[in-house]
């Protein structure tokens, strides 16, 4: 079995280890007799594996007993409701940075529950910068601020956390465990799964528990923070295989070294493509320097009528999914934590091959 490169923004590449412990215990965990995916989850065993699994992630992240940590399923997608239902008072007014796809979609959907304030936008950039902070224009009193710190389609990415008086909310979806962050001055952060926790199906919430209990009466009980904090996630049937798997990666990052680790690998791979891309004639990168993505990065050929036979090329020499998100085009490697080096550098000498001979 050959294993190929796999820069596709989500669901993701995985960590070939991990993937190698669940194939050799799909039929019998740990010798039970019995898959993963056929406990119960109220079982002593998964729920062992759903404690043992929140235990590594508040490692990983530092999560204080200030915060609730929920593994819940719909997406975080499903999130673009929850926050303002959860969050906002009748009333209130929560303030959104748009920059990108993902901001988008979160402020249409919270204008469905609320009042929304577009604080600032790089729209008349393309979203290709981070609005500077002086430019904000934040409401007083507002239920929250949310921003997205990594656009997955745009490839941008804010290497700061504003500094705000109303609970901090982020989109954390394509870049949470790529590097440490301080989960305190946040008051919630959510993020799929499909990226760099897991497979596709399980969504993580970190709240602050002081912002419990406030929901809209309106709130769906299955959308309600609260109702997912005082059962352990375990309200319903939750995505178990998912939540396992997504355990295993956690251990598989505390074996790299962590956060720390991770953010110097990631870092070196990103720098790598980036400083190919900028010094070729063949190749370019839209985004503002300082605000490029480590985890998407976004690339245009200089003739897009090749567009088509580089994707033929690169499906031939093993590396998967680079095209670019059909709201933009052009191409893009996601390049997660569980993405390698050597993917990386393999892209690059491709790259080289066909400019070489179509430029």
């Amino acid at each position: 079995m050959t294993r190929r490169y796999n820069f596709c923004a989500g669901p993701a590449a995985m960590p070939e280890s991990v993937l190698a412990q669940a194939r050799d215990e799909m039929l019998d965990w740990q010798g039970r007799g019995l898959s993963v995916m056929e406990m119960s989850h109220r079982s002593d065993e998964m729920v062992g594996i759903a404690t043992e699994a929140e235990q590594d992630l508040r490692e990983l992240l530092g999560i204080s007993d200030d915060y609730a940590v929920l593994f819940v399923q719909g997406g975080a997608s499903s999130q673009f409701a929850a926050i303002p239902l959860n969050l906002m008072a009748e009333g209130q007014t929560a303030d959104y940075i748009n920059t990108g796809e993902w901001s988008k979609k979160a402020i249409k959907e919270a204008k469905r529950f609320g009042q929304v304030n577009v604080a600032a936008s790089s729209e008349d950039t393309n979203f290709s910068t981070i609005p500077a902070f002086d430019r904000w224009q934040l409401t007083d009193n507002a239920a929250y601020v949310h921003y997205t710190p990594n656009e997955t389609i745009g490839g941008v990415e804010f290497f700061w956390t504003p500094e705000v008086a109303a609970p901090l909310v982020a989109d954390m979806s394509s870049t949470i465990l790529s590097r440490p962050i301080d989960v305190n001055k946040f008051g919630l952060i959510y993020a799929g799964a499909q990226k760099n926790i897991g497979p596709a199906g399980l969504t993580i919430v970190i709240v602050r528990k002081d912002l419990l209990g406030k929901a809209q009466s309106i709130t769906p009980t299955m959308l309600n923070y609260q109702t997912a904090a005082d059962n352990d996630s375990m309200y319903n049937t939750p995505p178990t295989m998912a939540w396992y798997l997504s355990g295993l990666v956690f251990k598989w990052l505390k074996k790299q070294g962590g956060l720390e680790a991770m953010e110097i690998i990631n870092r070196r791979k990103a720098e790598k493509l980036y400083g190919y891309i900028d010094g070729s004639d063949f190749y370019s990168n839209p985004v503002e320097v300082a605000s490029r993505s480590l985890m998407n990065i976004p690339f245009v050929l200089a003739d897009a009528a090749l567009d088509k036979a580089f994707l033929k090329g690169a499906e031939e020499a093993g590396l998967l999914n680079l095209k670019g998100h059909r709201s933009v085009g052009g191409m893009r490697a996601s390049v997660y934590n569980a993405v390698p080096e050597s993917a990386v550098d393999a892209l690059i000498h491709y790259m080289k091959d066909f400019a070489q001979t179509k430029g």
